[in-house]
C-alpha cells in the first residue's frame, strides 16, 4: 500500500492522515517539535501510522502531503523528495508569514514557490481551500448530489491525476485549475476559498477570481 508521507501534523495535515489511514493507506506522521510530541496522535491513528522527523517521513513517503505555515516552505527537504508527487496544502498569510512582494504583486503562486524549492519533485496544489474537520466529515461517494469539490493545479499530470484519485477516496470531485501559474484561483480572499460548493460552482468561483487581492 502506498505510503502517505505528513509534513505538518496540524489540523489540515493530521484530518488529511486520519482519512487517508481509513482509505488503507500507511502514514508517517511529522512535525517541527519531533516525533516524541505525536505519540498521542499516532496511538489514536493506530498500526497504519508511526511518527518521524520531516526528512524521514520525506524518505519513508510514496507521495508527500506538505501542509506547514507557508512561511516555512524553503525548509522542506528537498532530496528525498526527488522525483516525487507533493501535495501542498499552503496559504499565504501576510499576517503570520510576512509579506512576499511575488505573491503581494501576483508575479508568483504559492504552490509554484514551493515547486520552485523542490525542483525535482511533482507539486500539486490540494487541500488549501477546505476547512480541516471538513475533510473527514464531509466527503459522499461519486453521484451523491451533496458531493463536494475541490480544486487541484499542478505542473505535472501525473500529479493532478494523482489529487483527483485521493480527492475522489475522500469523497470529493475534482476541478483541475491547469498549471501552478493558475492556482492563484484558488487561493486565500478568492470567491471558491473556504466556502462549499460543487462542480459547476468551484468552475464558476475559479473563472471569476481576481489575480490581486
Amino acid at each position: 500500500m502506498t505510503t502517505i508521507g505528513i509534513i505538518g501534523a496540524g489540523h489540515i495535515g493530521s484530518q488529511v492522515a486520519r482519512k487517508a489511514i481509513e482509505n488503507g493507506y500507511d502514514v508517517v506522521i511529522s512535525n517541527s517539535r519531533g516525533p516524541e510530541t505525536l505519540a498521542d496522535l499516532v496511538t489514536e491513528f493506530g498500526p497504519k501510522a508511526r511518527a518521524a522527523t520531516a526528512i524521514e517521513a520525506a524518505q519513508a513517503a510514496d507521495v508527500a502531503v506538505v501542509t506547514v505555515p507557508f512561511k516555512a516552505f524553503d525548509t522542506i527537504p528537498v532530496e528525498p523528495l526527488a522525483g516525487k508527487i507533493v501535495i501542498d496544502t499552503n496559504n499565504y498569510y501576510f499576517e503570520r508569514d510576512g509579506h512576499y512582494e511575488d505573491l503581494d504583486n501576483g508575479t508568483a503562486t504559492v504552490s509554484g514557490k514551493l515547486q520552485g524549492h523542490l525542483p525535482t519533485s511533482k507539486v500539486a496544489k490540494g487541500f488549501n481551500h477546505i476547512q480541516s474537520g471538513d475533510i473527514t466529515d464531509d466527503g459522499h461517494p461519486a453521484g451523491d448530489p451533496r458531493r463536494r469539490a475541490l480544486a487541484t493545479a499542478s505542473d505535472s499530470d501525473e500529479a493532478a491525476a494523482y489529487v483527483t484519485k485521493l480527492y475522489d477516496e475522500f469523497g470529493f470531485d475534482t476541478v483541475n485549475i491547469g498549471p501552478l501559474s493558475e492556482s492563484w484561483r484558488v487561493e486565500r480572499d478568492r470567491p471558491a476559498y473556504g466556502i462549499r460548493q460543487n462542480v459547476a460552482e468551484l468552475e464558476a468561483n475559479l473563472a471569476k477570481a481576481p489575480r490581486t487581492i
